[in-house]
């Protein structure tokens, strides 16, 4: 008991001799405002506690704000937002009669017969799209995406303070996914253009549009990446961004934190959250003024299939590193092969303009015009040519789809080094199988067509297992092959 009793007179006078540490005047320690930088009362100091002279110096760890404030995003889309357009399209598509409502039909539109009864005949009904856009100038002229108005019957506009006009389309870009509208009428708000060159991943951006028909809608995020492809074309070179996108977005405007327009939205990922792409404005300003005055856009062409390269097939060709685009085919008769481009040339640049990806070669091609002249700076076998090349004009092909065509279940000879057995069938040399672990697992695959074996045509099997195992040991294999319709290089590091 007399234990208990000197432990509690110990802690008292503990209690005491802390308490005591406080002396009127000291700063309340539970009050963050007395430990302002500022307070003239006191200032603390590592070197000297009552050093007068430490009064202006801020507490230790403490730094300046990154930003001087937060961005005024309702004043931007104060200024902004009426110049941002609803978009309604009517169009008459071809439904079945059975159709069943789906997804979104209550914001877009019937689409078919919603009665569980007989199914009718197929026919054409009326049927509604939505989306965005904005007035680019004085003159009424509305941009938005292609696929908001394809095949529209009529445009409805719609502005902010509730006047509606009739629009025609004034221009169609279907490659670019851009199109241009025409109200036919003055003195409308307008927004400003801005850069999307200069536009840094991690800037700030403001999306404004009319997801799923709600109306004028704004939503904020950063620009999460540049430069993305995500297979919707020859020309992707979308600006990714986490600012919320939705269906009717489409055609609306991606601002800076200045309010200037940095892109068009145009896609989401249905299958992911915060993941949205637009248009870089840069892009569409290069083709606005054809779009209208001729209401289509003339581009370049140079008449080359391309691909990308990885280490391996870059290491079969010779290369310090995977860069610039690998041309695989030459199309006969084209500018390409005019100017005496090959398959396994490299094109480095195009005049002063690096080409970093395969796809940076279509787009920068793209934005001549038929008939220019462009300089190719090129690799050939580790040396490198310029040449001059006159572009043709890019033009709509039709699409036509022909079966696939199986090769045929025959016996072959396996190559020993790279595991892959091989047969001549109709096609050429094929690829009937790929050993598991082997080699070219995941390299080649049954149907491919051997056409060449470092850069050495081969006509049958005899003659491609030949020029195989004579390849040097060291050195990867280059196998130039024909799948799906088009021929690639790919390299085999030999186990």
């Amino acid at each position: 008991m007399h234990i208990f009793r000197a432990a509690r007179l110990v802690l008292c006078l503990h209690a005491v001799l802390i308490a005591g540490c406080w002396r009127p005047g000291d700063r309340n320690q539970d009050d963050p405002a007395s430990f302002a930088p500022n307070d003239s009362s006191s200032s603390w100091s590592p070197t000297s506690p009552t050093s007068s002279s430490a009064q202006s110096s801020a507490p230790p760890f403490v730094s300046p704000p990154v930003l001087p404030g937060a961005p005024d995003v309702a004043t931007l889309v104060a200024t902004v937002r009426p110049a941002v357009v609803n978009i309604t399209v009517t169009e008459e598509a071809s439904v079945a009669g059975d159709a069943r409502q789906l997804p979104f039909d209550f914001f877009f539109g019937p689409r078919g017969n919603f009665g569980w009864g007989p199914p009718n005949h197929d026919r054409a009904l009326p049927r509604r799209a939505l989306g965005s856009g904005f007035i680019i100038d004085d003159a009424g002229h509305v941009v938005t995406n292609a696929h908001v108005v394809a095949n529209a019957k009529n445009v409805q506009v719609k502005l902010l303070d509730e006047r509606e006009f009739t629009a025609t389309v004034r221009g169609r870009d279907p490659r670019l996914d851009v199109a241009v509208l025409d109200l036919r009428t003055s003195g409308l708000p307008t927004v400003a253009l801005g850069s999307s060159e200069a536009l840094r991943v991690g800037d700030y951006v403001v999306a404004i549009g009319n997801p799923f028909g709600l109306g004028d809608t704004v939503t904020m995020g950063i620009a999460s990446a540049k430069g993305r492809a995500i297979g919707a074309g020859p020309y992707d070179d979308f600006i990714q961004t986490d600012a919320a996108i939705n269906p009717g977005n489409s055609g609306g405007p991606l601002l800076n934190i200045n309010g200037q327009v940095v892109g068009i939205n145009t896609a989401i990922n249905p299958a992911g959250q915060g993941i949205g792409f637009a248009i870089p404005i840069d892009d569409v300003k290069e083709i606005l003024p054809q779009l209208l005055t001729t209401g289509h856009v003339k581009r370049g062409r140079l008449g080359v299939v391309v691909q990308s390269l990885d280490a391996t097939t870059a290491k079969a060709l010779r290369l310090d590193r995977p860069r610039g685009a690998l041309i695989s085919q030459v199309e006969p008769g084209s500018a390409a092969a005019n100017a005496g481009l090959l398959p396994a040339d490299n094109v480095l640049a195009v005049d002063d303009t690096e080409i970093k990806e395969p796809h940076d070669l279509t787009r920068i091609v793209a934005r001549h015009q038929p008939g220019s002249k462009v300089k190719l700076k090129i690799l050939r076998d580790r040396r490198e040519m310029m040449l001059n090349v006159t572009l043709d004009e890019l033009k709509d092909e039709p699409a036509t789809e022909e079966p696939a065509v199986a090769p045929r279940a025959v016996p072959g000879k396996e190559t020993p080094s790279l595991g892959v057995n091989v047969a001549d069938t109709a096609q050429g040399v094929t690829v009937v199988q790929v050993r598991p672990g082997s080699a070219a697992e995941g390299i080649l695959r049954s149907g491919d067509v051997i056409v060449e074996v470092n850069r050495k045509p081969v006509q049958n099997t005899a003659e491609t297992l030949r020029q195989i195992e004579q390849a040097p040991q060291r050195q990867p294999i280059l196998l130039k092959i024909r799948r799906d319709d088009h021929e690639v290089f790919v390299g085999v590091e030999r186990k």
